[in-house]
């Protein structure tokens, strides 16, 4: 099915330059792009590469429109984010698959007499369903997933094959869980006696919001009295693991391998590069970016971007830079007594030129008597 550049437009808005009846039918990169494909551009150092496309339109921004039409000769979209437009626009060129199975109920799935299945949910096979649970309208449980008793999956939600979605746990609408997730596993709680670990019930639950994405392999722990919480829209990437008591705020987005320890509370519209490390029990503002690799040892009060990494170095660098680290407490206490040692030294000169050579007498005490 075509797409019409008027239509998208009309949908999106932009600024079109070219034939608006022209017919899109396919997504595409910008070199592999052919006559009935649409592309965009979010990089201005592609520009070159998007002004010799053979795509049929593009996608940018306003800044990089010239430069590009002096080369280009198919039709063009401006926008201000060119990146969010092609998502939009693939959203409606990619349709779910024409052999999806039917809604219902497969054969060899295990579902409780007490669970709730709406009639158009789609149940995969080898599903277990416990007693309880409710799967709601348009939702799709694929094959070999465990839906936990009471737990409640919203609305066009999509669980791929074999996630675990445990006891009591709720996620909103239009979700998306990849396969190998676990969303409500216990969390790490542990008691101490007399050096031997006791084991702390998790009783809390995992509730998380409408329009969330979580990506493979990555674990959400349960509370352990009250309930970790990811609010609306928030995305995780790959094998993240969120601490138990844990709350993401609405919109904030984790890329691979990300570690948040238990009892953190984490802002709106954060972002996290991959493998940065939360601390647990502080406290994240909104707006806080993260770079790649970073540890978040302290609680961040103020909107901004943050980095505490050592750049990478040649590894004979590196040695030297941690001996140098190592001797640094020593060379502190070097400088300090230097200082004290500079110190003592002007204090002691300072009084020198305050006497008179050889007489021993203040300057301050005044001009000689002239009294006979």
């Amino acid at each position: 099915m075509g797409l019409r550049l008027a239509s998208l437009i009309e949908r999106f808005g932009g600024r079109l330059h070219g034939t608006a009846d022209l017919e899109v039918t396919a997504i595409a990169p910008l070199d592999r792009a052919g006559p009935a494909d649409i592309s965009f551009l979010a990089n201005a150092k592609l520009r070159a590469r998007a002004g010799c496309s053979g795509a049929a339109a593009l996608i940018l921004a306003p800044g990089d429109d010239a430069a590009v039409a002096a080369n280009y000769r198919g039709a063009r979209i401006v926008t201000a984010n060119p990146h969010a437009y092609f998502a939009r626009v693939a959203q409606l060129l990619v349709p779910a698959r024409a052999d999806a199975p039917p809604p219902g109920v497969h054969v060899c799935a295990v579902v409780h007499e007490t669970a709730r299945i709406d009639p158009t949910a789609r149940i995969g096979p080898l599903v277990t369903v416990e007693a309880g649970a409710v799967v709601k309208a348009r939702a799709v449980i694929d094959a070999g997933c465990f839906i936990g008793r009471e737990a409640v999956i919203g609305e066009e939600t999509h669980l791929f094959a074999n996630v675990s979605f445990h006891a009591r746990c709720i996620i909103g609408k239009r979700g998306t869980i990849h396969s190998g997730a676990v969303i409500g596993g216990d969390g790490f709680g542990f008691a101490v006696e007399d050096g031997v670990y006791v084991k702390i019930p998790q009783i809390g639950r995992v509730v998380i919001g409408d329009d969330v994405d979580i990506g493979c392999n990555t674990t959400v722990d349960r509370g352990a009295l009250d309930d970790t919480v990811i609010e609306d829209g928030v995305k995780l990437d790959n094998q993240i693991q969120i601490g138990h008591n844990t709350r993401i705020g609405a919109h904030t987005a984790m890329a691979g391998c990300v570690g948040v320890a238990g009892s953190a509370r984490i802002g709106r519209h954060c972002t996290f590069g991959g493998a940065a490390m939360v601390n647990g029990h502080i406290e994240i503002a909104d707006h806080v970016d993260i770079t790649a690799g970073t540890l978040v040892a302290n609680s961040i009060s103020e909107p901004g971007r943050y980095t505490g990494f050592y750049p990478i170095t040649p590894n004979a660098d590196w040695e030297r830079n941690a001996a140098l680290l190592r001797k640094l407490p020593a060379l502190r206490e070097r400088i300090r007594m230097l200082e004290r040692q500079l110190k003592a030294l002007g204090a002691e000169a300072g009084a020198s030129l305050g006497r008179h050579p050889g007489s021993g007498r203040s300057s301050s005490a005044g001009p000689p008597s002239t009294e006979p």
